[in-house]
């Protein structure tokens, strides 16, 4: 079954990242230089660093990771780069095509083959250039989102600090500089509760095993502990590896599994949808997951992707925290995720339940956010 998957979505994405290069070819060969030998080696290099995200997960998978890096770091900052030069092209090809149409001016008439076209090409890859590098900024520096509510149950201390962190992706994108960082502000907030809401690894351990990235990620200190739930990208990878990685750097682990805390806090843990996906195994229903709790008591959860929330706040689950969106990382992404999920990105309510989504602290693929901040959200939460 998973390999399968994998099959699939290799497919999908071959063919997508083809066709789309595949445009951007063709408007951006108007500014290869002349000449026979030189034209093909600008066009070679082009479709090199199309494939290089490709090219950089297979080597990396086949263990060569000083060959892979390269590929994969470049192959990311052009994911990035496809859809701002898709967006803009495609932005200068209907105006062409309007004014065609209509007669309105002599600045959207122009052939890309020609002098004025070659200018435009340069334009469309220095506004994608700026966005980028604004994204990039967005993605690398971090803030610290608040937010305090009540819940309706007798709070231990009459208030209890809850630090949430997803979607961080340690990997070759993001690695100790970033995690360092992470880990000073998450210990910043002294938190009784510090909650990783799964995608903590990007997929394949090695650049984390390499990178002795677990010595800085068992410095994560909190009153009560650290816990995590796996996502999507350690099933992509070894979701027991990653487990088994997290627990031995002081992190707890839930997997359809629940931790009372010595206060009686109860903290549930869902296995990622993937996991069903992928191996045909039902995860434990919230009524299977609940049975045996105090639901007097403050109860918690974390489950990666913030499917069926109405369902959930049937149940008497008090806080629900997710990741996995990343608000759609890229506009205009953030209107996909909108659409797909209840709650996409932040704080929302359903009946007694509250919900976080947060948009993560890492990036998936282009190190690029440009409609959200890389964050971790710092949660009070109180009794009524």
């Amino acid at each position: 079954m998973k390999g399968k998957t994998y099959m699939i979505f290799f497919v999908i994405v071959f063919a997508v990242n083809l066709l789309v290069n595949l445009y951007i070819f063709w408007r951006t060969k108007a500014i290869f230089p002349d000449g026979n030998n030189t034209w093909w080696i600008a066009s070679i290099l082009f479709w090199l660093v199309a494939f290089s995200y490709i090219i950089g997960r297979f080597t990396e998978r086949a263990g060569a990771m000083a060959l892979a890096e390269p590929f994969v770091k470049v192959g990311s900052w052009w994911l990035g780069a496809m859809v701002y030069l898709t967006l803009l092209f495609l932005l200068a090809d209907i105006l062409r095509g309007v004014n065609s149409l209509f007669n309105l001016t002599d600045f959207f008439r122009f052939s890309w083959a020609s002098e004025k076209g070659r200018t435009a090409v340069f334009m469309v890859y220095s506004i994608s250039a700026i966005i980028l590098i604004g994204g990039y900024l967005s993605a690398r520096i971090p803030t610290v989102n608040r937010i305090s509510f009540q819940i309706d149950k007798t709070v231990p201390d009459g208030n209890q600090k809850v630090v949430l962190v997803s979607d961080i992706h340690l990997g070759m994108m993001i690695s100790n500089g970033k995690l360092n960082k992470m880990v000073q502000l998450v210990n910043n907030e002294n938190a009784d509760l510090v909650l990783l809401a799964g995608d903590v690894f990007d997929e394949d351990l090695g650049p984390v095993i390499q990178k002795n990235m677990g010595d800085l990620l068992k410095n994560l200190r909190a009153k009560h502990g650290v816990f995590a739930v796996l996502g999507n990208h350690e099933f992509y990878g070894n979701a027991t590896a990653a487990h088994e990685y997290l627990e031995n750097h002081n992190i707890t682990v839930l997997r359809d599994s629940v931790a009372i805390l010595p206060n009686g806090i109860a903290i549930i843990g869902r296995e990622d949808i993937t996991a069903e996906r992928m191996y045909g195994k039902p995860r434990k229903t919230l009524k299977e997951l609940l049975s045996g709790v105090n639901l007097e008591k403050p109860v918690l959860m974390l489950d990666h992707q913030p499917y069926k929330l109405v369902e959930v706040a049937e149940h008497s689950v008090d806080l629900q925290v997710s990741g996995h969106t990343h608000n759609g990382q890229m506009w205009p992404f953030n209107y996909i995720t909108g659409a797909m999920f209840e709650i996409s990105k932040g704080y929302g309510k359903i009946k007694n339940t509250h919900f976080y989504v947060s948009s993560g602290f890492g990036t998936w693929g282009p190190p690029i956010r440009t409609n959200s901040r890389s964050e971790i959200v710092v949660m009070e939460i109180s009794e009524r």
